[in-house]
């Protein structure tokens, strides 16, 4: 009976992860959410009773200590989380280029998008219930390989990419880390969930959410330990670095 944690669970592939999980009634779904106090109605419609939805701001410390303490109290101690899915994050300035970095939405950008996912990380672990097999899932993004950007003529959202091309550094040094603080069979990868037609993705992406988190959970699921510190598609073919 797994147990997931999602980030920015209220819309989007967030939404659309809790959409498919609990069609198994076996899991035990953390769904997290910026604010509890906003309006989450279509989460809440399909929430099940195995569902909890919970504050997690992933730009404050403060709410990400307090949400890995609501954790482990919501569980207890014989349950342990065997999935994190690292998926909320920001694009700010998305016209901006290099040469126009904004430096407030770039340091919101990498607060959000690279400190939240490796403070979550960090205090799970200190509550102790991170599996000793956890498969932590760092929601990244094709336009952070650096190949690619290197290899093509296109340039966009600049502090977006960098701030994820950050993320995917955390990523390779929390696949090592995470094995030496104990947790021997943990698996880490990065995941490019594909041009989504989301509120960020816009209605001239190519996938639909249904289509990017079924793969994404196939290969999720699907994961080896030698899989450790990969970066994949929704689809399941490798990302250049």
């Amino acid at each position: 009976m797994p147990t997931y944690v999602i980030t920015g669970s209220n819309r989007g592939i967030g939404l659309e992860f809790i959409r498919q999980l609990v069609q198994s009634p076996d899991n035990t779904i953390l769904a997290l959410v910026r604010n509890l106090s906003k309006d989450h109605s279509d989460l809440k419609a399909l929430a099940n009773d195995k569902t909890h939805i919970l504050e997690c701001d992933t730009s404050s410390l403060s709410s990400i200590r307090d949400f890995a303490k609501t954790a482990r109290s919501t569980l207890g101690d014989s349950t342990k989380i065997d999935y994190v899915i690292n998926n909320a994050g920001i694009n700010l300035s998305a016209q901006n280029s290099s040469l126009q970095l904004a430096p407030d939405d770039l340091l919101e950008s990498i607060r959000t998008n690279v400190l939240g996912p490796a403070k979550l990380v960090e205090f799970l672990l200190q509550q102790g219930v991170l599996s000793e097999n956890v498969r932590v899932q760092n929601m990244s993004t094709g336009l952070a390989s650096l190949k690619r950007t290197v290899d093509g003529e296109d340039r966009m959202c600049a502090g977006y990419c960098i701030s994820k091309a950050a993320l995917n550094m955390l990523s390779a040094h929390l696949a090592v880390d995470l094995r030496k603080a104990g947790l021997k069979g943990a698996t880490v990868i990065m995941m490019d969930p594909g041009w989504v037609k989301t509120d960020m993705g816009g209605k001239s992406a190519q996938l639909s959410p249904e289509e990017s988190v079924g793969g994404q959970l196939k290969v999720l699921q699907g994961l080896k330990e030698e899989d450790n510190g990969k970066f994949f598609r929704y689809a399941g073919d490798q990302v250049p670095w």
